[in-house]
């Protein structure tokens, strides 16, 4: 499944732009664990490297890292810079089931 067609999809999908360099994007790893352990399949957790993936992190005008956008059927729901907590990243994927 590209992409296009995840993000298009009718179930939330979480996207963790980071970068292997950045310190809080490491932070986030047992976070995005802990939640999709939680959400199970209600929702998916895909991660972007910036530095591999520089159309991506352009296209969605990411400024810092990390980033996490939610989509949902093509459109972005929910959008946050810098660490977000397990708590707050469930709250928010609940909000777009």
């Amino acid at each position: 499944m590209t992409f296009s067609e995840m993000i298009h999809s009718d179930k939330p999908v979480v996207v963790d732009f980071f970068a292997t360099w950045c310190g809080p994007c490491k932070m986030m790893t047992p976070i995005l664990k802990d939640v999709k352990d939680k959400v199970g399949d209600n929702a998916s957790i895909i991660k972007i490297d910036i530095d591999k993936n520089q159309h991506a992190a352009a296209q969605y005008a990411i400024q810092s890292v990390p980033t996490l956008l939610i989509f949902k059927n093509g459109q972005i729901k929910w959008r946050q810079s810098g660490v977000v907590s397990a708590t707050d990243l469930e709250k928010q994927i609940a909000l777009n089931l």
